[in-house]
């Protein structure tokens, strides 16, 4: 069984659809263990404690530089003994020494299509204020492996969610997380998960 950290930063749905996906059994070879949250006041360390999950909070100002914070996310890790990362909603940028940990071990749900609206800056209502200034008909959620480029990595399920006349940033990120991120982001770690079982 595959333990799994989630890493979050605000509100935690993505978490929410992770813990549901778990409660009916859809990860299979895996389980959540650990919320890592960068900020002390995420609403998602409460949704982990509703669930009895134990929760940690790692802020990238108390440490000096990139390398000592990401060496400090990989000890955090390492002491929990987290097989897979998933970044659901997490603001922070992960280093070489978290990515060399845990090659091929982290996902990511990106709430466009990759490679539309995404890189460095591109995180939240941004992706979706963007995608509208666009006027791009299709936009839609992308769950990637992590390397050291900002949403770079592998792609593993992507998932179209048309753009509707009069919709809004926040319209339209909300139908991007109920038809394809909540969706694709449990899909994505089963099948991780399962993988992973497999090569053991």
């Amino acid at each position: 069984m595959q333990r799994i950290a989630v890493f979050v930063s605000g509100g935690g749905t993505n978490l929410q659809a992770l813990l549901d996906a778990q409660k009916n059994n859809m990860i299979s070879h895996g389980r959540i263990v650990l919320v890592l949250a960068s900020n002390a006041k995420a609403y998602a360390i409460q949704r982990a404690m509703d669930n009895g999950i134990e929760s940690v909070v790692v802020f990238r100002k108390a440490y000096g530089t990139q390398d000592e914070y990401d060496k400090a996310i990989v000890a955090c890790m390492k002491e929990h003994d987290i097989d897979v990362i998933v970044l659901a909603g997490f603001l922070s940028i992960l280093g070489k020494p978290v990515i060399d940990a845990y090659e091929d071990k982290i996902l990511n749900i990106h709430p466009s299509l990759i490679p539309s609206f995404c890189g460095k800056g591109f995180y939240g209502l941004k992706v979706h204020e963007e995608a509208l200034k666009r006027g791009v008909k299709v936009t839609g959620a992308t769950v990637h492996l992590v390397n050291e480029i900002p949403d770079g990595g592998k792609i593993l399920k992507q998932k179209a969610v048309y753009v509707k006349e009069g919709d809004t940033p926040e319209t339209l990120q909300r139908r991007v997380m109920e038809e394809a991120e909540w969706k694709l982001l449990p899909e994505a770690v089963a099948e991780l998960c399962e993988k992973l079982e497999e090569d053991i």
